[in-house]
């Protein structure tokens, strides 16, 4: 899947990250499993006119990068499991093209491959449990990278796990985060459940209170590390 053409006309994006106030001169290229967490990731850094690569395969990320040599992508940022292919063989050949490019993966896994965990070319890795657990895990991965820096989330670095608590959800709110797995905005939410935007963006911050969350993407991760929704 490749939502380059919607991300180049899409605007203004949702700053849940704060990648926003990071100063990012170059371009930068987002490769991830799956609509919603290809649109999630996409939207943390608020303005999208940076991101010139939103795909979710790594034979069409490498493409892109490939394709502009000239004009050289500075940041790539995706996940451990892609549609097509793997986080970690992409990072890898990415910076086979382009050894200045920094690069963080969401480890959708919790885990680094062994063979890969000492590689020079693996700058930064965020577990998905610390995705959840923490409010701004990728900010503090990106700042990283282009500080000259490697960053590893907690648990990998101690390799203990954050607690996991998992609420009971209502009907609606089970629905709610389905719809949000499936990549819809509220006011997408609202034309399925055939309620006004104001209600469904209501359901959706009732949501986020009911996991403890502070935002859609955590919403959705920390759902599928409680059985609640797949992506």
């Amino acid at each position: 899947m490749d939502l380059t053409p919607f991300v180049a006309n899409a605007g203004q994006g949702t700053p849940e990250e704060g990648l926003e106030s990071i100063e990012i001169p170059g371009r930068v290229a987002v490769a991830a499993k799956g609509r919603f967490l290809l649109r999630a990731l996409c939207r943390s850094f608020g303005g999208y006119s940076r991101i010139t690569c939103a795909v979710t395969d790594q034979e069409a990320c490498l493409g892109y990068l490939a394709a502009e040599a000239d004009d050289p992508y500075q940041l790539l940022v995706c996940t451990d499991f892609l549609e097509s292919g793997n986080g970690f063989d992409l990072v890898r050949e990415a910076r086979q093209l382009h050894p200045k490019i920094h690069t963080v993966i969401l480890a959708l896994g919790d885990a680094i491959p062994a063979e890969c965990s000492e590689a020079p070319w693996l700058e930064a890795v965020v577990a998905e449990a610390d995705f959840v657990d923490d409010q701004q895990p990728l900010r503090a991965a990106v700042m990283a990278v282009l500080g000259g820096h490697s960053y590893r989330s907690p648990s990998l670095r101690t390799g203990i796990l954050p607690y996991l608590s998992c609420p009971r959800l209502t009907p609606r709110e089970y629905e709610v985060l389905d719809l949000l797995a499936s990549g819809l905005s509220d006011r997408e939410i609202a034309t399925r459940l055939v309620v006004s935007n104001e209600t469904a963006h209501t359901y959706t911050k009732r949501l986020l209170q009911t996991l403890n969350v502070h935002n859609r993407l955590q919403a959705v991760l920390k759902g599928m590390r409680c059985g609640m929704v797949q992506i």
